[in-house]
């Protein structure tokens, strides 16, 4: 898959191409269905499909106080559009100029000029360009003369088929709303996937160490999408590739702060001696399994202790179980 910004040269694209539009963050089911489509399009015309997404979410620079929480950075995007078969995707480098260009001039710069679209794929609810001006009606009326043709696609549900008019489809927001709710196995439904976060390792308080459950500290950057507090079972991958099953806590850690400002994820790893392992400073994913239970205050630091240990059971169990869903690894 070749990527190509919008700082860079066009790519050579003498055939044309098949071009669908979007944040497509998450990459999810729905996601795939349009990209499926593309690239069915694309195989049996001899042309490109091409994947053209932002870097920034765009919500992010036109209304930043309501911008949603990433699903995915814009590495993670790129390696799961790599998976789809696409043949390239064309990144939008998304300001506060970008945001007020009109809908048929970014379709003349980028889909026409650039890409040499003949056929464009989008969802039917899809919308573009300054004032959200751009959606299948308007690409359908401007597209004979500039040489392409729209397929719109039908939402789908969590069984990537097409849902029917009034029943649940996916969506990015759909994604959210379930780690809002901590049902990592919805969002998992809605994904095709495991949610997955990636940060690097830092330096805590060492209070689970001293506990007796050593923990890997991961900082996620703020604008990205963390389930809601509580325990989970989740795989923990090392640059490296190695997955180890694991224990999470995200949380405040109500049983020592009264008031602790932000969340924090510790994943123990399940399958690490005392002697340990050396994570600090390294990048890692976590990608969640299944939620064990909401975050507690316990009245005594030995009741928690007992319930770390019962957490780590049951984690241990789901993760070496039919539940546990072999992690990802790229």
């Amino acid at each position: 898959m070749l990527v190509v910004t919008d700082d860079d040269p066009c790519p050579d694209l003498p055939s044309g191409s098949v071009v669908t539009i979007g944040a497509y963050d998450g990459v999810h089911r729905g996601h795939r269905a349009v990209i499926a489509q593309v690239c069915d399009i694309a195989a049996a015309s001899d042309l490109a499909s091409v994947v053209v997404t932002f870097d920034r979410h765009p919500a992010s620079v036109v209304r930043p106080g309501a911008a949603p929480l990433l699903l995915t950075d814009l590495d993670q995007k790129l390696e799961l559009l790599e998976g789809t078969g696409v043949d390239l995707v064309y990144v939008v480098r998304f300001t506060p100029d970008r945001a007020t260009e009109e809908a048929e001039a970014f379709v003349r710069r980028v889909l026409v000029d650039c890409l040499k679209a003949r056929t464009v794929v989008v969802g039917d609810d899809f919308h573009f360009g300054a004032g959200r001006q751009g959606n299948v009606t308007m690409l359908a009326a401007v597209g004979p003369a500039l040489g392409f043709d729209v397929s719109p696609v039908r939402l789908v549900g969590a069984d990537g088929q097409v849902a029917p008019s009034g029943s649940p489809k996916v969506s990015s927001t759909a994604v959210r709303q379930a780690l809002r709710d901590g049902d990592v196995d919805r969002a998992r439904g809605l994904l095709g996937r495991c949610h997955e976060v990636r940060g690097v390792v830092g330096h805590g308080d060492e209070r689970a160490r001293v506990l007796g459950f050593p923990t890997a500290n991961v900082a996620v950057p703020d604008e990205v999408c963390l389930p809601a507090d509580g325990i989970y079972a989740a795989w923990y991958i090392e640059p490296s590739g190695q997955a180890h099953p694991t224990a999470v806590s995200l949380g405040r850690r109500p049983t020592f702060y009264d008031a602790q400002p932000y969340s924090l994820l510790e994943a123990h790893l399940l399958d690490v001696g005392d002697g340990g392992i050396d994570l600090y400073d390294q990048p890692a994913r976590v990608q969640f399994v299944s939620r064990l239970r909401a975050e507690e205050r316990f009245e005594s630091v030995e009741a928690l202790v007992a319930q770390m240990g019962r957490d780590c059971e049951i984690a241990a169990a789901v993760l070496a179980s039919g539940e546990g869903i072999r992690p990802e690894v790229s």
